[in-house]
């Protein structure tokens, strides 16, 4: 089977890993990809959302299999791109049509999409331009510390959580007047604070039937201790050690089930990947936000916990035949850390040759931002690399990962050291 995967980060090149192993896939395109998917199949230069360009490219390589990993193309419709071509419509398209990738691509869509179907959430308010004195008047009316999020995608930086009144309102008037967080804050949502832990939870459907994958946290923070600004994601853990059966039966009965029926319900077609964000209030789940594709960082442990052949998951997705498919989880726990740019997430350099990629032992070396350049590998972003690796318990994965990092090294490296700092 010929695949094409689309995206060029951390989550691609895990894909790309996990898809190369089985042994249907004969080839795999990745486009763009990055120096570590070239390892495992063949890079080619198309940007994710040129959809004329991988049109193109899917008709003359005949590709049987296309894999959407980041959320762009999703949320501006790829798949209903290739369902109205009729040579394109029967190729299995991984990844939910526009209409469900609205669950990520707006914050007010996937609100109004919990609250239709009795899905745990936040209480919220959603505000534009024309009642801004209402947003006011809604913050007014809050405990601090009040949630803001940007409606529209903003690469993981439009949420904003402000501790005082004023300063809210504040955030509010830049984020729609004055275009913060560009067109993504022209409409803004309004959350109650939940006050728990967070945790995450990935679905795969066939738009009927569903598995559940293994769970993870991911810390968002660049600094120690869950100090400092907010980024990407610099490192994650799998499994969650307080997500236990009694709190997944709860995620399931209330949430994943719900989600998928209420999916049905409004006839929305979604056949690929649900990433559910959770607050764990006192043993109870509330959905904190959809992604309508896998996370990145999550993906780096999700997917090397999964001992199925990824291609037949995923054509068992395409065939609406995934009730088929029984889910085989490694018992292991799992653990990536970022290797980020000094700097980042604010101004950070890049082209910094990476040494020391082949000493890292039985740890798995997942490139983020990098690129080739003869023989040397470069840094290409502001997440470089993501270091995963196996333990029998969270405490040995992170050192595992950790101790390799230690043998990799490139000029501003950065690395948080305290990766689940709370379970070890």
């Amino acid at each position: 089977m010929k695949i094409l995967l689309l995206g060029a980060g951390g989550r691609e090149h895990a894909f790309a890993w996990k898809l190369s192993q089985s042994p249907l896939c004969e080839k795999l395109f990745i486009a763009p990809g990055n120096a570590g998917t070239s390892k495992h199949g063949e890079n080619v230069a198309i940007g994710v959302n040129d959809f004329d360009a991988i049109e193109k490219f899917v008709l003359e390589n005949k590709i049987e299999l296309v894999v959407v990993g980041p959320e762009d193309p999703l949320v501006n419709g790829i798949y209903d791109y290739f369902q109205a071509k009729d040579e394109l419509k029967n190729l299995p398209v991984i990844g939910p049509s526009k209409a469900g990738a609205q669950l990520e691509g707006s914050k007010a869509f996937a609100k109004q999409f919990m609250v239709r179907h009795g899905i745990p959430t936040a209480a919220y308010g959603e505000f534009t331009i024309e009642n801004l004195e209402d947003g006011f008047d809604f913050i007014d009316e809050q405990t601090p510390p009040i949630v803001l999020k940007a409606d529209g995608l903003a690469a993981g930086k439009g949420v904003l959580i402000i501790s005082e009144h004023g300063e809210a309102k504040d955030n509010l008037r830049e984020m729609i007047e004055q275009n913060k967080f560009g067109k993504a804050s022209a409409k803004v949502v309004i959350e109650e604070f939940l006050k728990g832990i967070e945790f995450s939870v990935f679905v795969l459907t066939d738009g009927v039937n569903y598995k559940i994958l293994p769970n993870a946290k991911d810390y968002k923070r660049i600094g120690e201790g869950d100090t400092g600004l907010n980024t990407g994601g610099m490192g994650c853990i799998s499994p969650v050690p307080f997500v236990d059966d009694v709190l997944m039966k709860k995620v399931e009965e209330r949430v994943i089930i719900p989600t998928i029926q209420g999916l049905k319900k409004d006839n929305i077609v979604y056949k690929g990947f649900i990433y559910i964000g959770f607050m764990n209030v006192n043993g109870e789940p509330y959905v904190i936000e959809y992604n309508c594709r896998m996370g990145d960082p999550e993906t780096e442990i999700v997917l090397p916990r999964i001992k199925n052949d990824l291609v037949e998951l995923l054509v068992a997705v395409g065939g609406g035949s995934l009730q088929e498919m029984q889910i085989e989880i490694d018992e292991r726990a799992c653990a990536t850390v970022i290797v980020a740019s000094g700097g980042y997430p604010e101004d950070y350099e890049k082209g910094k040759e990476i040494s020391g990629l082949n000493d890292v032992g039985d740890s798995i070396v997942f490139h983020a931002g990098t690129k080739a350049e003869g023989d040397k590998i470069l840094s290409n972003g502001g997440r470089v690399l993501a270091v995963s690796s196996y333990g029998k318990d969270i405490h040995e994965a992170v050192a595992k990962s950790n101790a390799a990092i230690e043998k990799i090294n490139f000029e501003g490296k950065y690395y948080r050291k305290d990766i689940g700092y709370e379970f070890r």
